[in-house]
């Protein structure tokens, strides 16, 4: 059998550590530009080469796209496609939106190539180790062969079902653990405002039975100063739950929670919070001044 050859775009925080591990793990690679060249001339000196989108597009026969959202997934996919042979999967490990991820397969499937989604959970620092959580949307013949290359960077790989599939629940899992930091942020202002400080707060919830290691990551912040405890950016946190309230629209679910979540990151985003380096954790600052707490 003809050994797959891996195009990668979008080596960021997590793309860094996911190509690291698909190129050392004996798959050939390629990645194109980026605007921090670091990851990519690391990759290199893995054995990685780099090209042009287009060039990547015609050599690939699987693509991974880790991209902040549908829109940037949807314009790299305009710029393959006259390039892309038939058979060639592309495989979107972005946060998207899953009507945009069921139009592209549609568009991508009358052409002969197919396209899964493939969303991640964890932090850079599991991308980097090779021990990502992942959820897949494909049908069963296209996960068979994608699974083992995501396996070079995932411990754990769940076949969700039909494409879109994946990011559905990867937006129904970043609810869960962006409205846990929303909720971890208003508590930890109300308590400043009562008295109890983040030390006292953290001995009674750590250990406890709501302590999970996404509060501790959180906490790595808010208690410890760790600025880069969870990299994960406000304004992708934003666009995740604006995600998961649209897909819950369509759906005709109300999003009471949701909506309370989003609004606490859409605040944050109002408030400067927009920047690279502006984290989930950090949410507690904002959350805080707009309350009155230094």
């Amino acid at each position: 059998m003809t050994q797959e050859h891996i195009g990668f775009i979008g080596t960021g925080l997590m793309g860094h550590g996911m190509a690291k591990n698909i190129v050392t793990k004996g798959y050939p690679l390629t990645v194109t530009a980026h605007r921090n060249r670091a990851p990519v001339d690391d990759l290199l000196t893995r054995g990685a080469t780099e090209a042009t989108i287009e060039d990547l597009a015609a050599r690939a026969t699987i693509i991974f796209l880790t991209l902040p959202g549908s829109p940037q997934v949807a314009e790299a996919v305009a710029r393959m496609t006259p390039y892309l042979k038939p058979g060639t999967v592309i495989v979107d490990c972005s946060t998207s939106d899953p009507t945009v991820t069921e139009r592209l397969a549609t568009d991508l499937g009358s052409r002969g190539i197919h396209f899964a989604d493939a969303p991640l959970s964890r932090t850079p620092k599991e991308a980097w180790e090779g021990t990502l959580d992942c959820m897949v949307g494909s049908d069963p013949e296209t996960f068979q062969r994608i699974q083992p290359v995501i396996a070079t960077w995932a411990g754990k790989i769940v076949h969700i079902g039909r494409v879109g599939d994946g990011h559905r629940m990867k937006l129904l899992n970043n609810f869960l653990s962006l409205g846990y930091a929303a909720i971890y942020a208003e508590a930890l202002a109300v308590a400043a405002k009562v008295g109890i400080s983040t030390a006292t707060f953290d001995s009674v919830i750590r250990g406890g039975r709501m302590d999970c290691g996404f509060y501790q990551t959180f906490m790595g912040y808010a208690l410890e100063g760790n600025r880069e405890a969870h990299r994960f950016t406000l304004s992708n946190a934003y666009k995740d739950l604006r995600y998961l309230e649209s897909m819950a629209n369509a759906a005709t679910v109300t999003t009471t929670m949701a909506s309370a979540a989003k609004n606490s990151f859409a605040g944050a985003v109002a408030q400067g919070g927009a920047g690279p380096e502006d984290y989930v954790p950090h949410l507690t600052d904002f959350v805080a001044r707009a309350n009155g707490v230094k």
